[in-house]
This record gives C-alpha cells, structure tokens and sequence, in this order.
C-alpha cells in the first residue's frame, strides 16, 4: 500500500443523467490499486470501510485502519478498532428525552465555565420520533386513538414542552411528534435515504446512509439495505458530537437462505425460527449478513422483519444488502426520482447492488442454513422471544409449563390449581378494561374428571356467543395486541389478521369478554391500506379498533385491566397470558398481572383472541361455531396467500405514503399548541416532575478526576442467569408504594398521575429510586422473594435496593453488582447504566454480557468485567455477607485487562477470582478513566473550542 495517496486517489466522478456530477470513494478502484480483495468482503463491512476511506486522514482515521479493514480476515480477523462516523443519529422519545437533557446539561456546564453554550450542537441530522409514550387506556371503542392521543399530550405536556425547546435550540434536530408511527416503520418508510448527497467546496459528495439510533430495533432498517444499529443513548450523544463511534472488527455470519416459505407459513414465523437458531449458533457481538435466493426472494417489509429482531438474537444486525428489490421499496413507498436515481447508480458503481447468492461469492466467518420450507408457524415464550414452540405443540407446552418447578423455569402449579376457574359476566362499557366484572372471583370447583385429565375442560352449559365459557383461568388470554415495529411494518401479516378477522365476523365469531383487544400500527400507511381494502371494520368487530400509532404493548404500555379482574387473577394467583405480534416478551415486561406472554403474527394474534386462550389446539379445536352449531376451525379462515396477493399491491401506493408523510403538524395539531422556552440554555425548574438537570456534570472539570479504590465494597445485588434491562432500568408503571411512588407522593403528584417510568426518564430523581425494582427482579441475596429488595450489611436487614444503596453511601461503603450469563439483555436503555451508577455501583461482575449494556455501563464509568476460567457464579456461594475488591480499579486500566476480584468472607478467608476487564477498546478505556462519556466529550469540545478562540 502507497499510504494515504493511494486512499485518496479513489475519488471518482459519476455522471448521473439529468443530475449532474458527483464524486465518491470507489471501493473496486481501491482493490485495483492493490488494497485487498474487497469484492470479497462482506457488504457490510464495505460500507464500513467506504466511511474509513472517506475520513481517513482525520485525527480519528489513519490509512491503517483502511486497510486493515479491506484485508479482513474471516476466519481470523484482527481485534482492532474501527472508527466509524454514521450519517445520521435516530432517537425515540424515550431514549431521546434522557439524551437531550443530557445535551442542555452539558451546556449548563459550559454557561458555567464561561464558554459559549452553542458549542454543544449535533454535527449530524438527528431524528427524534415521539412513539413510546402512548398507553392502551382506551380500547375497542371508535375513539378509542383520539381518546389515548389526548390522554397522551395531557400527561407528557412538560415533556413536550422541552422536546420542543430542543427543536428550537438544536439545528439539525428534527423532532416527529405523537401520533404519526413508530421510529423504525418511520424510519423504514420515510426517514432513510439510501445515499446521501454532501455539498462541498470541490463538488457533491455521495456517501451510504448509516444510522446509529437509541433503540435496539434500530436493526429494522438493515431490511433496507442500509446499514444501522443500536447504542445507548450516552454512545448517540458522542456520535452526534462528532465523536466516531468505535467498535472491534467483527466476525460476520453468513445466513443462507434457500427454498421459499409454504403456504400458510409468515415472515414472523421464520423470524422466530432465526431468533431459536442463532441463539443456538451464538452471534452476540457479530454481524449476521443473510444471502442466497431465499433471502433474495424476500420483499423488503419481510427483510425488515427478520432485521428488527436482530437484538433478539443477539447480533449487532441482521443486514440485507442493497438490490433492486430495495430500489423497488424505496419507488413503492413514494421517495422523489431524483434520489431513486442516485442511490442506483452509486451501489451499482460499488459493485454493491446485488445480494450474494451462492456459498463462495463473500467470505464469511461462518455459514448457516436454513431452508425456508422447514420454517412451521410457531410462537415464541413465554418469557423470552428466542424460545420458540411450534403452534401445533403450544397447548401441550403450556401445560409442562404449568406443571414444571417455579426453579426449572416452570409456573410450579398442582393438578388441583390447574382446573381453578374464575366465573365471569359481561359488562357494556369496554373503555379502561375488559369488558367483565368477576363474579365475586369465585373459584369453579373442579369436577373429578378434570382432575384425572389434568387439563381444563371448559363446561358446555355455560358457554359464550364464540363457544367457549365467560370465565377466566390458568391459561386465559386477557391481553391480545397488534402491535409493534417488528410486523406492523409489514403489509402481507397486517392484511392476514384483517382478512382473518373478517372470515371470522362473516362466520359469527367473537371475542371473549375478558380479552382486551388492541391494534397499534407502525404508521398511518397502515391504517391507510386497511381502510382501503375494507378490512379495518372487521377488526373493529372483533375489538381490534385503532387505539393509537406508537409501541404500546410491546413495552409495556399495555394501559391497564380492569381492576377487578387484577383482583381475580392475583387472588387466585392465575397464569394468564398476552398474545402479541411484538419482538420483546420478558417477565413483567406486558403487564405485572400477565405471566405469560407469546409472541406470535398479527393474524395468530386475533385467532388467539377469538380462542381466548393458549391452552387451545388449532387443529384439533374450533376457535367458536356459527349460530347452526357448526364448528369453526383457524384452518377455515385462514388467508390464502392468493388472497393477501391480491391486495398487496394497493397497499404500497406511493401517493399514499407522500400524502401521510407531507406535513407532521397538520396531521398532530396537538404538538403545534404546545408552548416551548426558546434560548441556548434551558431554563430548569425544580418544580418540574418530569425534566431535571441531572447530576452527572454538577461538579464538571475540566481535569479527570482520580479515581477512588474499589475496597471493602458489599454487592447491592447477586442476579442469574438472562437478566435484562427490563430487570435493571426503571419500566412500566410505577409502584405506589415503591420508593419512586413514595417520592412522587411526597411532591403532592396524585396516583392516577405518575405515568410510567419511561415518561419520566428525565428526571434522574424518579429513575435512580426504580433502578432494579422491577417485580420480578430475583436477587439471590433474599430467596424466595421477588422484587427490588435487597440485605443490607452487616445488619441483614432487608429493604429496597434504593434504600440500601442510599444507606451504603452514607456508610461509604462502594457497592457491586454480580450475575450470570447475558446480562443487561434486552432494549438499549441507558438508565440500566445510569441508574447503577448514581446507586454507588462501582462494577458489575457477571459471566456474559450482552453488548449494548456493557458499553452503557463503560460509558457511565461502571466497570463491567466476566468472570475467567470458566467460573460460574453459583459455585463462589455468596450470601452477602462478604466484602469485594478489585486491586488495581484505581489505576489506567487497559482493554481485555486481566484483574482480579477478592472476595473476603465472614470467617476472614479469602478467595481470589481471576476476572476480565471488559473495556473493549482504547475510546472506551478514555470514556472510564475521564468518568464516563459525558464529560469525556465536554473535555474534548473545550480543548477544541479553546484551541481554535
């Protein structure tokens, strides 16, 4: 290699008829000029390495990363740091309002410091979509989304009111407000570009569209050809700071699909049984690239399916390269010709327009295959979404579940509570719950025969309009929800759950009263193409009315059930079930009533609601009957593909899309009314609940601090095995007579207006105080009990883990946190990290992590290590009695350090357990030793800033 020259002499000119010139950095002219065998190179990593070419020469790129990059090593590739810069940032509300308020923070800090506050400014678009606040509180009504959009602006006005300042004090942030779609169906059929076009002083520039967003499905848009992931938000702000972002060169796995999908079998179907199998191959930290002819064959809302649960399992993507069915999706969903011509011709000049076919074509670190006609309807739980169970086997599935020890991951339940039912009768109002009051939650005795069966049966004399009883019971199905990203932005499974629904109103059916039924699509297209094709009356029928364009069910904004049937199903301790077309099914995470959850297709969705219940066999048991008595069956109303043919192709009309996309105020005249501050500081009020100034730059420098020993240290908390974020980060309703709900009292905010925590990631005062306090938290440190409670020590007396951390830091006492494998699996919150941090965790200590957690905790100067050796954590038998210490934490310490945990016991014995420093790269070992991101950045923008005043 000829060194930069060489790099830069790459640049080419490409004519595009009635446009003009462009230049850009080709990838073929590079592997002529000798750089390696590029053509070779997965797609993914040559967008990465096309962002290397573009900056190399910059302080954070040098011609050895470029070619370290283009001369990857499959099957050996060198661990070295890629400085990638992204094209643009997205951000969801959730996510998007903690990091804003992080950004007005740092310019607080720099009022303080007597440096002009502007210099704290995005350097690329961002994208902010208001999607994750809206709750199901009104359901199966006509007005039921007016209803919940109003419910929506009245409880979130303040943080509205600064989401809206943030428009107007930050230049490139574009905010999408309520009521318009979820950020990544947005994304896919709006905000992504295919190409960007750089105006320069020497030309216009073309370069990929790359997103780095604040959501773990961010992966949805890999679907597009268009490479993007997830990242904390604390990574999101660096980035958009014009921080790169680093990552470890990659293995890539190659994903082959062949044959086609058989009749009656749906993209959420195969996507469940990708999620099983790549659990199974291990690819957390790796790229998955699918290709062959199956993949080819897919149609891109299908690719966006299999792309959105790349966090399920467990890749940083799930890519699809770019090809002319990609070209196709962008013309369908209404983006200008202009830019149609550009994205062509600059992939066709990459030699990039095309997904591989054949075995041999790219080097892969590994190949995996999968025949498409092997693929089964299936659903996934009913706690984790990579657990799959073919739908012909769930009704006996359930059952083990039932039956298996609370400690083999069972519900632990005897032959005599399984036949426990709750009788049930009708009410007419359907708003704020279902439709039924219990009657008195009295128990069904069961008869002598339903105890030798083992399995319910439901009683003939006393059966509902569809066939099945008015009564609830182990099993019952009381949440069904159309929701989320992962199939509402899929038209082929949204028109099957409309042409079902309607096969079932024409044969007489119905839904259970204790079903609350809902339908969030990804976006107003969606209800567009329903309505046109007559479908969406039908879903009215069965209860699935619009109740609102947001993630809702999938993250637990469920909205509530009636308060007597929460009676019912905890005074019986009932295992009742959700069903939902979602990607996310972790404990507790739908609702804290419903134990078990099952993700599964929007059409199995409502067959599921009309059954009313899990424990129900599709081939061998009606979903109902008509009013002759006839039987029912999910096979005489399943759509046929012909069927869902034929109204596919209204369903892509790009008018539509230009229409519904055209003006975001007109379509929300709401946000419009919402009045703002305006100014480059935003003015705090400690009077407001939901937006604070947090603490992590009170006491800003612009020197690192040193940091402190970790000695004599207690564990705030032993955890197992799968731990997420929903265990760890504040989620859900919040608890009255929790430490958060407690502190909300004490402000004078009634109950009915907590909100949930996700509404109030801004305020670091409510979030720290939910910090591991989710219901189902187990803490080994107090078997048998499940929940945010914690021993303090040495006094063993047991209490919130909020108060304990509270009580250890008045002690001075730091604090650990240890667990088994994959832990802080799950959604990319930030506040699984940031609320550690402000608790006085100082090290996380766990078999595995999962990767966008571990880099939060890095970035919030939490150190996390795994154990080495092949230690697991049950064999150091901890009973929070011992003290921790890591030598050495005050020290620099290096990427894939290898420390030291040494556990003193309450006998004086000591036991040292060799760990690994799992700071990954060099950026993030500056990010822990300067404390975090967050001033990391500031110390760099001050430096700059001060270097060129």
């Amino acid at each position: 290699m000829q060194g930069r020259s060489t790099i830069r002499d790459c640049l080419r000119i490409l004519e595009i008829p009635g446009l003009g010139e462009f230049r850009f950095f080709s990838l073929p002219i590079l592997e002529e000029a000798g750089l390696g065998p590029i053509r070779k190179l997965p797609i993914s990593l040559r967008i990465f390495l096309e962002s290397l070419v573009r900056f190399c020469g910059t302080s954070a790129v040098d011609e050895k990363d470029v070619e370290a990059l283009a001369r990857w090593d499959a099957k050996n590739p060198v661990r070295r740091e890629i400085p990638l810069r992204v094209a643009r940032i997205l951000l969801q509300d959730f996510t998007g309002v903690p990091l804003l308020v992080d950004l007005a923070a740092m310019r607080s800090a720099l009022g303080r410091l007597g440096r002009a506050p502007s210099w704290v400014e995005p350097e690329v678009p961002v994208d902010l979509v208001i999607d994750h606040s809206v709750q199901v509180d009104v359901f199966g009504k006509p007005e039921a989304m007016a209803r919940n959009l109003e419910w929506e602006f009245t409880r979130n006005h303040d943080r509205y009111a600064f989401l809206k300042w943030g428009e107007g004090a930050f230049r490139r942030l574009r905010i999408v407000p309520p009521g318009i779609g979820i950020c990544h169906q947005v994304n896919l059929e709006y905000l992504a570009k295919g190409v960007f076009v750089q105006e320069e002083k020497d030309g216009r520039v073309l370069y990929p569209d790359t997103v780095l967003g604040t959501d773990s499905h961010t992966t949805m848009i890999n679907g597009l050809g268009v490479v993007g992931w997830g990242v904390g938000g604390i990574e999101a702000e660096a980035a958009m700071l014009g921080e790169p972002y680093y990552l470890l060169t990659p293995d890539v796995v190659g994903v082959h699909l062949t044959g086609s999908l058989a009749a009656g079998v749906t993209a959420t179907d195969l996507v469940l049984r990708i999620t099983e199998k790549l659990r199974q191959v291990g690819v957390v930290n790796k790229i998955v690239e699918f290709f062959g002819p199956g993949a080819s064959s897919l149609t891109v809302p299908d690719r966006a399916t299999l792309a959105n649960m790349a966090p399920e399992y467990g890749a940083t993507m799930g890519y699809f390269p770019f090809d002319r069915e990609s070209l196709s999706y962008l013309r369908r969903s209404g983006r200008p010709r202009e830019q149609l011509a550009v994205v062509e011709r600059y992939y066709a000049s990459q030699g990039m327009f095309q997904i591989p076919q054949e075995v041999g074509e790219i080097d892969y670190s590994e190949i995996v295959e999968l025949p498409l006609d092997e693929v089964e309807p299936s659903v996934a739980g009913p706690r984790r979404p990579q657990d799959r169970i073919v739908l012909r086997s769930l009704k006996d599935a359930f059952y083990r579940l039932l039956t298996r020890p609370s400690d083999q991951g069972g519900y632990g339940k005897t032959s005599e509570e399984l036949a426990v039912r709750v009788r049930v009768k009708r009410r007419s109002d359907g708003e704020g719950g279902p439709r039924f009051e219990p009657n008195g939650s009295e128990p069904i005795s069961p008869s002598e025969s339903e105890l030798r069966d083992l399995r319910p049966t439901p009683d003939p004399v006393q059966l509902s309009s569809n066939g099945f009883p008015e009564e609830i019971g182990h099993g019952s199905v009381v949440i069904a929800a159309i929701t989320s990203c992962t199939n509402t932005s899929n038209p082929s499974v949204m028109l099957a759950a409309g042409l079902l629904a309607k096969k079932a109103v024409e044969r007489g059916l119905s839904v259970p009263a204790h079903v609350k039924t809902s339908l969030a699509p990804g976006s107003r297209v969606v209800s567009d193409y329903l309505e046109r094709a007559g479908l969406q009356g039908f879903l009215d029928r069965l209860g699935f009315n619009l109740v609102g364009y947001g993630c809702t069910t999938c993250i637990g904004n469920s909205g509530p059930l009636s308060a007597p049937l929460e009676e019912a199903i905890g005074s019986h301790q009932l295992v009742v079930a959700a069903v939902l077309s979602g990607n996310r099914n972790f404990e507790a995470r739908i609702h804290a009533a419903v134990r078990a959850n099952f993700l599964m297709s929007p059409p199995l969705v409502v067959a599921f609601a009309l059954a009313g219940r899990v424990d129900w066999d599709p081939e061998t048991e009606p979903l109902g009957q008509e009013a002759n008595g006839r039987p029912v069956f999910l096979r005489d109303i399943w759509p046929s593909a012909q069927e869902i043919a034929e109204l596919l192709a209204s369903a892509m009309d790009p008018e539509s899309f230009v229409r519904l996309y055209a003006n975001f105020i007109e379509l929300n005249p709401q946000w419009k009314e919402i009045a703002a501050p305006t100014g480059e500081i935003y003015a705090w009020d400690a009077n407001n609940s939901y937006i604070q100034e947090p603490p992590f730059l009170e006491d800003f420098s612009l020197e690192a601090p040193a940091r402190r020993p970790c000695a004599g240290a207690r564990a705030l908390c032993v955890l197992g095995d799968s731990v997420t974020t929903d265990h760890i980060s504040p989620a859900g309703a919040i608890k009255a007579d929790g430490p958060a709900g407690r502190y909300l009292r004490e402000l004078g905010i009634r109950r009915e207006d907590f909100n949930s925590y996700g509404s109030r990631r801004g305020n670091d005062r409510v979030m720290v105080r939910g910090t591991f306090a989710n219901v189902r938290l187990r803490n080994l440190l107090v078997p048998g009990i499940e929940g945010g409670v914690t021993r303090h020590m040495p006094d063993g007396a047991v209490m919130s883990i909020y108060d304990a951390a509270m009580k250890y830091r008045e002690e001075g006492v730091p604090l650990v946190v240890l667990a088994g494998r994959e832990y802080g699996t799950g959604s990319s919150r930030d506040w699984a990290a940031k609320g550690s941090a402000l608790l006085g965790v100082r090290a996380v200590i766990a078999e595995s992590f999962e990767r966008i957690h571990r880099g939060n905790l890095v970035g919030m100067g939490v150190l996390p290590c795994t154990f080495r050796g092949n230690i697991a954590l049950p064999e150091l038998s901890l009973d929070g009695s011992e003290t921790f210490e890591i030598p050495g934490f005050e020290s620099d310490l290096s990427p894939g350090q290898e420390l030291s945990l040494r556990i003193r016991r309450q006998d004086g014995s000591v036991r040292e357990v060799p760990i690994l420093c799992r700071i990954d790269t060099p950026a993030e070992a500056d990010y822990f030793r300067h404390g975090g991101i967050l001033p990391y950045v500031l110390r760099r923008i001050v430096a700059r800033e001060d270097k060129t005043a």
